[in-house]
């Protein structure tokens, strides 16, 4: 067992504070919020992930897990690691504030042991650490800490099963003794970890997710064409796939854009330390422009559908970022409901956990507690989230709503209503009755 602070108590830090606990780990968690810290310290975690707030209370009644917002805790002071779990706050314009994380860690720096391990998992530009390292050789060389760093790996909805039963862990060390902590901390988790440098670290992350952008705008992009062809990118999907140096794992499938400030963060990240040093990437800085282009796919969509959409009803099923989370920010599907108000239509919306509309929406956007009731009456159905039980509820569509036209970008209802007769539109299908 390790004495652990996990500093940054969103998303990131309330699920590997929880999950750090369950392992055997005795956890504190820091963050200045009070607000936060108070509902974590009654098994309440700040945003919804599916079993979260259970493992909280676990770790909570086992003693192993506890909560604060000062620094000058002695659980602070006698951790052998600080995990710095921010999520990196990122603007309208994917422009990520990491000055604010930076000086939340340098803040608790004073605060901490000698020789403890310093383990960023904060979304930070490489060359983060060193800046860091600096910071402390500075003002505290005699505290003698080293820094890491791990890329965080969480998804949405998914994020238990994510950090406990991990493909992999990536962790970028400078010293023995602090690769020695980190295996102590990170064994009870998984052996498979990929050991390497802080910047190599920093930038495997950078990689991964632009990596993962720019598979998300080419399967698009292709599926766009298809579309003018006649032809179906899922099936060109599987061609695709079926090619050993592609292989059956690669990121292809072809659907809506990627959302959220995640991927296009660590783009904007790569673009900067480029346009500094004199250096073009053609190819990263074509992403983002890509992806800004597949967001108007729906848009196209229900104007080739419904060409003026002045006075119509149009439905959006799911409204959150993703499925298994409550957080509309970010949201494509808030998006396109701005869209749609400005656009004249009337638009009427069902999602299973959002509780209050934004403000702004007043009068102007309709709840339903039911799906099916959402579809009633309406020109359009539009797959905004992909919530599982949507495909159930799809079954009976048809009867509510025998003429309706559903814009299903991922054909996350295309099993559903396949008998239905009903017209279905998605990404890089041709456009077909029951397709």
């Amino acid at each position: 067992m390790m004495k652990v602070c996990v500093q940054g108590l969103w998303h990131l830090g309330s699920v590997t504070a929880a999950c750090l606990a369950s392992v055997g780990h005795d956890v504190v968690g820091l963050d200045a919020d009070q607000t936060t810290v108070g509902g974590l310290n009654q098994g309440r975690a700040p945003l919804l992930e599916p079993g979260l707030d259970e493992l909280l209370k676990t770790g909570l009644a086992a003693k192993h897990l506890s909560f604060t917002a000062s620094i000058a805790s002695d659980a602070v002071a006698e951790a052998q690691i600080l995990w710095v779990t921010f999520d990196t706050p990122v603007d309208d314009e994917d422009r990520a504030d990491v000055e604010f994380v930076m000086d939340q860690i340098k803040s608790v720096l004073p605060a901490l042991a000698e020789e403890t391990v310093v383990l960023v998992s904060s979304q930070m530009p490489v060359g983060s650490i060193r800046k860091l390292e600096a910071f402390a050789n500075e003002n505290m060389a005699s505290k003698n800490l080293s820094f890491a760093y791990s890329p965080e790996n969480l998804r949405l909805g998914k994020a238990l099963d994510v950090f406990l039963k991990p493909d992999r862990i990536v962790v970028g060390v400078r010293t023995n003794d602090g690769r020695r902590k980190l295996e102590q901390l990170l064994l009870p988790v998984t052996d498979r970890i990929e050991w390497m440098s802080v910047e190599s670290a920093e930038m495997t992350k950078h990689g991964i997710n632009a990596f993962l952008a720019t598979s998300i705008t080419f399967a698009n992009e292709i599926a766009a064409i298809c579309e003018l062809v006649g032809a179906d990118a899922k099936e060109v999907e599987r061609g695709l796939k079926t090619e050993m140096r592609i292989g059956p794992k690669a990121y292809l499938s072809p659907g809506g854009p990627f959302a959220g400030g995640t991927l296009a963060r660590d783009i904007d990240f790569l673009e900067v330390i480029g346009r500094a040093r004199q250096l073009k990437t053609p190819l990263l800085s074509s992403v983002r422009t890509s992806n800004d282009e597949h967001k108007k796919w729906v848009r196209r969509k229900l104007l080739e559908t419904l060409p003026d959409l002045k006075g119509a009803k149009i439905a959006i099923w799911g409204l959150t970022y993703k499925p298994g989370t409550d957080t509309l920010r970010r949201s494509l599907a808030v998006e396109l409901c701005d869209w749609l108000i400005e656009q004249g239509a009337t638009v009427h919306v069902h999602d299973p956990v959002v509780q209050q509309l934004p403000d702004r929406w007043s009068g102007q956007v309709i709840p339903h507690a039911l799906a099916l009731d959402a579809v009633v009456g309406v020109d359009a159905l539009v797959v905004g989230t992909e919530w599982p039980e949507f495909r159930k509820e799809a079954v009976g569509i048809s009867a509510a709503n025998p003429k309706l036209v559903v814009i299903d970008a991922n054909r996350h209802l295309q099993a559903a209503i396949a008998a239905s007769g009903l017209k279905c539109i998605a990404v890089g299908a041709p456009s077909a009755r029951g397709n």
